[in-house]
């Protein structure tokens, strides 16, 4: 291990530094992460980075989807639930379902069993990559909470036919009457483990003395608790965790203290980017490895690139004739939930679903799976392994460089946010500042009357309250001062948390405001 660990310094280095060429070069820091360690492996002499295949779901998995959990917009999810529903399931599903049958009929010696463990491999598109691409275009919220809602399920839809594809690889066989109930269990166990759990994980943060550094430790504990409960009554540990997190973010206002919000933010996004940085560049590492395992299977490379492209191209094909299919049927039965995606002048193009078509870059939790594929299976290596991780890394090579470096460029040229429906973010910002300072002047003027407001700077704060001049100058105010201000902060939060109740506003703005005052307690509370 202290022979790896100079390299793996080295490669957090290279993370942080390739992310800043790509902020720099408006690309997907993804897209350079894979080129980048694909450079690297060719480097004479360096170490071999090593994996334990039966450990990669347990270190990368877990915080990667607790984090999305908490990131992701449940009130916009919500409305395109069925959108989501279709692309986290049937869409990984009919993907899977394709895959499997091209491998089937053209590369010899693959089972429908082997074809199907390969789809669900490839079949779930990666959240990071398309999240790393929409920082540099617009695109409407709809999409967006449609993109962040299928990230959060399609991880466990392929990962439960990764595990019944698994299972028949090594028995020969599939019943389906036991196959239902193991499904049924993994589901429901899984979401109820994770209620369950996510409760009594509130109850320790509200009950135990816990200050910012202990909620912390409890909230990356808790993703990784929640996983391996689940998989150890073989129910599904990826449901666990989005349950459970999905539970607490919709309470975090009412366990955490501004203190735990705002250093937990800063948190885990380094450990995220973290994570999803020595992932993407195990990915261009491991490829020269793959590529001998294949040349010590006598399978000709040509080949196997070959098997790569097809069935890159039919996972390509697949999601947006599924994308079309899935604006179809909303357009038919639900066609008012379909005009407020697009307006009139819009839905004839359909642009759209060819747009969320083209967002299937795949990454973190395809590269998880195929390297979490048994080496050995009865004693003997496992059939065709070193091809499915090559085909694998194909597939995640292609996406990413092909939609990746294409898809900001089509979003622009669609025009998409201008045939949309929603009210721009900017004006959303802008009327619930509005509605805030509305509400905190009554406030205000409510203690006033009552007279519960006698320090002069709080007299003056409600003059720039009114005036919506600037942040008010709290320096050297008397701990009364401090105590009715931080009540006021309280009463704001509070008031933003009602209005979060309302459709109209998005939960990000929501957020973005109330992390504004969570700031502001914290500069307070250091005078």
């Amino acid at each position: 291990m202290h022979q790896q660990l100079p390299l793996l310094l080295a490669l957090v280095a290279i993370i942080v530094l390739i992310e800043m060429l790509a902020t720099k070069l408006r690309i997907a820091y993804p897209v350079l992460l894979v080129i980048a360690g694909l450079s690297v492996s060719f480097i004479p002499g360096l170490p071999r980075v090593q994996i334990d295949p039966d450990m990669i779901f347990f270190i990368f998995l877990p915080p990667l989807l607790s984090d999305a959990a908490w990131s992701v917009a449940f009130k916009e999810m919500s409305k395109w639930w069925r959108m989501i529903g279709s692309f986290a399931f049937l869409v990984v599903l009919f993907s899977a379902f394709a895959v499997a049958l091209l491998a089937n009929y053209l590369i010899p010696g693959f089972t429908l069993a082997l074809g199907f463990l390969l789809g669900s491999i490839v079949s779930p598109p990666d959240a990071v990559s398309a999240g790393a691409i929409m920082k540099f275009v617009k695109i409407p919220r709809s999409m967006a909470a449609i993109l962040e809602g299928e990230s959060l399920l399609n991880d466990a839809s392929s990962l439960i036919i990764f595990k019944f594809a698994l299972i028949a690889v090594g028995s020969g066989q599939f019943i389906f009457q036991e196959a239902f109930v193991d499904f049924s269990w993994m589901v429901m166990g899984g979401v109820g483990l994770g209620l369950i759990f996510g409760w009594l994980f509130m109850q320790a943060h509200k009950r135990l003395p816990t200050d910012a550094p202990s909620d912390i430790v409890f909230s990356l504990i808790e993703p990784y608790f929640l996983y391996w409960i689940a998989e150890t009554v073989h129910s599904s540990g990826v449901l666990a965790v989005v349950t459970g997190g999905l539970f607490l973010a919709n309470r975090r206002f009412s366990f955490l203290s501004s203190s735990s919000r705002v250093m937990g933010r800063s948190f885990w996004e380094a450990l995220i980017f973290i994570l999803n940085g020595v992932v993407f560049m195990l990915i261009g590492l491991e490829l020269p490895e793959v590529v001998a395992g294949l040349r010590a299977d006598n399978t000709p490379l040509s080949e196997a690139i070959f098997y790569g492209v097809l069935a890159t191209a039919v996972l390509i094909f697949a999601r947006i004739l599924s994308s079309y299919a899935a604006m179809l049927a909303t357009r038919i039965f639900r066609p008012g939930v379909a005009s407020k995606m697009l307006s009139r002048s819009t839905r004839r193009l359909l642009t759209l679903p060819l747009l969320m078509g083209w967002t299937g870059m795949r990454g973190v939790v395809s590269l998880a799976a195929a390297l979490a594929i048994p080496t050995q299976l009865h004693g003997h290596p496992f059939p065709h392994r070193n091809l499915i991780l090559f085909i694998t890394f194909v597939v995640i090579l292609l996406t990413l460089l092909i939609q990746g470096l294409t898809l900001p460029f089509l979003i622009r040229r669609s025009n998409i946010n201008v045939h949309t429906n929603e009210e721009p973010k900017d004006a959303l910002k802008a009327k619930v500042k509005r509605l805030m300072v509305e509400e905190t002047v009554r406030l205000l003027r409510e203690k006033q009357v009552k007279g519960l407001l006698t320090d002069q700077k709080l007299q003056h704060m409600i003059e720039q309250w009114e005036n919506k001049i600037r942040q008010p100058e709290n320096a050297g105010l008397s701990e009364t001062a401090k105590y009715h201000y931080l009540e006021l902060l309280e009463e704001q939060r509070q008031f933003l948390v009602g209005m979060n109740k309302d459709p109209e506003f998005p939960d990000e703005i929501i957020r973005w405001q109330i992390f504004q005052i969570d700031l502001e307690e914290e500069r307070i509370k250091l005078l």
